[in-house]
């Protein structure tokens, strides 16, 4: 039965990073195997009970007779809940987030960066919206970010070839400046709920590393374009009655969406609770706020006709449908016993955590980001103490670099081929951009920069 897991997550693998052949959503397939592998599990749930907790078992049971019954009762109260808790976390975090930016993006907080990019000059143009990309990445969801910054772009530059090479660049920046903050990028976010990071650390190593990532590809794609872009300039869209708000009204919402997320490392770290309630609070004032701007439309038929932008809640739906499947599943896969097993070979034959983020990062743009990731974390206790540990043992403390490694190489990785991300997938669907004109054109300059960031975090590991 375990082989059979096992195989049913290698299939499910192979159906994600062929994704966009066959059209098949990832989430639906993350979903489809966290389903499947439970339930095989929960049916022969006796041998793995036995051999994962045998004594919690016997705790459990409290003197009864063991029976078919009370081994599911006991997955389902003692083993299954975690994962379902631990992965329900990550997705309220990011239901908050994704909701905030729909808040902000319909009041027209995010119209500066249409007029911040105003012009025609191709260097301006790409390290404005790039660099607006990499910034509101690093506080805000890197999914939703990329997605709205692709829509902006492609309503204003009217060439196809230069919005693929643009566009490229702000899928570059958004997984780069999601990956250097613990509430950028999901992977971050379980990283530092779980007690692997804390925000300040994991944000001082893995900072310059992104930073170098994002900044040379993006030096070699502004030498492919020409010094003026092909650009119009459409009118405002139109969101009901919102475009009523004024600027420091909208400047006040984006304060209150943006700066309540800064503070969100705060609260964790007086309050130990997860990070998303902290999320959830920002949410709620952000809406009071909103209500409050908007109190003379509350009762208005145009409320009814506000612009939502369908791309980003479709989009934002989907992620985390597939963060919630990819995490249940790899929590079976842990019950089983047999990432251990993976761990204890890599410690024996591959013996350095530095090959293991390069071949994630490879490994990244093949599948999928996230799914490395959440792979790569599940091989190691948090502590170091376990055998999967082994000689390590430094390497997996809190704040170890093996962590910091993993986040970066899987973000950063992802970006070298189009398919390795969602924002990726996004650029793929919405420019039309051929995997083979990526890797022509792209996939060299990702290439520099993560080799470069790789070795900055290597330096400042070792010799700084």
């Amino acid at each position: 039965m375990t082989l059979i897991i096992v195989l049913l997550l290698i299939f499910g693998y192979l159906l994600i990073a062929t994704g966009h052949l066959t059209g098949v959503s990832k989430a639906a397939i993350a979903m489809f195997i966290c389903t499947a592998g439970w339930v095989v599990y929960i049916c022969w749930g006796s041998d793995f009970v036995m051999s994962q907790h045998p004594q919690e078992y016997a705790e459990f049971l409290s003197g009864r007779q063991p029976s078919s019954d009370a081994v599911k009762f006991f997955i389902y109260n003692q083993v299954f809940l975690n994962y379902v808790g631990r992965a329900a976390s990550i997705v309220m975090f990011l239901l908050a987030t994704m909701t905030i930016i729909e808040i902000l993006n319909n009041n027209g907080c995010f119209d500066f960066i249409t007029e911040w990019i105003r012009t025609r000059n191709s260097k301006r143009l790409l390290w404005t919206i790039t660099l607006a990309t990499f910034i509101l990445s690093a506080n805000l969801d890197n999914l939703t970010t990329a997605t709205m910054m692709l829509l902006i772009m492609h309503n204003i530059v009217r060439n196809r070839r230069q919005r693929m090479l643009i566009g490229a660049a702000i899928v570059i920046a958004a997984n780069c400046g999601g990956c250097f903050t613990v509430i950028g990028d999901p992977t971050g976010l379980l990283l530092w709920g779980d007690g692997a990071v804390t925000a300040t650390n994991f944000s001082k190593f893995v900072g310059l590393p992104a930073l170098v990532a994002w900044v040379v590809p993006t030096l070699l794609i502004n030498r492919q374009l020409p010094n003026r872009l092909d650009t119009e300039w459409a009118a405002p869209p139109y969101r009901g009655d919102d475009t009523n708000l004024n600027r420091w009204q909208r400047m006040v919402m984006l304060v209150v969406g943006i700066g309540g997320l800064w503070f969100i490392p705060t609260f964790h770290n007086i309050t130990k609770l997860s990070p998303f309630l902290g999320a959830l609070c920002v949410l709620s004032v952000l809406w009071v706020v909103n209500e409050a701007f908007n109190r003379k439309l509350n009762d208005a038929d145009q409320m009814a006709q506000r612009r939502i932008p369908r791309a980003i809640q479709y989009g934002s739906i989907q992620q985390m449908l597939f963060v919630m499947g990819i995490m249940l599943g790899m929590g079976v896969m842990v019950e089983t016993g047999v990432m251990g097993d993976i761990s204890s070979w890599i410690d024996n034959n591959i013996h350095n955590v530095w090959a293991v983020g390069v071949i994630s990062g490879v490994l990244s743009s093949l599948i999928d980001t996230f799914t490395i990731a959440i792979t790569d974390i599940t091989l190691y206790s948090i502590d170091g103490n376990s055998v999967q540990g082994g000689e390590y043992f430094q390497h997996f403390q809190p704040n170890g670099i093996y962590w910091k490694i993993i986040a970066y190489c899987t973000a950063v990785g992802g970006c070298l081929l189009s398919v390795g991300s969602t924002s990726g997938l996004a650029l793929m669907k919405m420019e039309h951009v051929h995997l083979g004109w990526y890797l022509k054109n792209l996939t060299p300059k990702v290439l520099i920069g993560f080799v470069l960031g790789l070795l900055v975090l290597y330096m400042e590991t070792y010799i700084f």
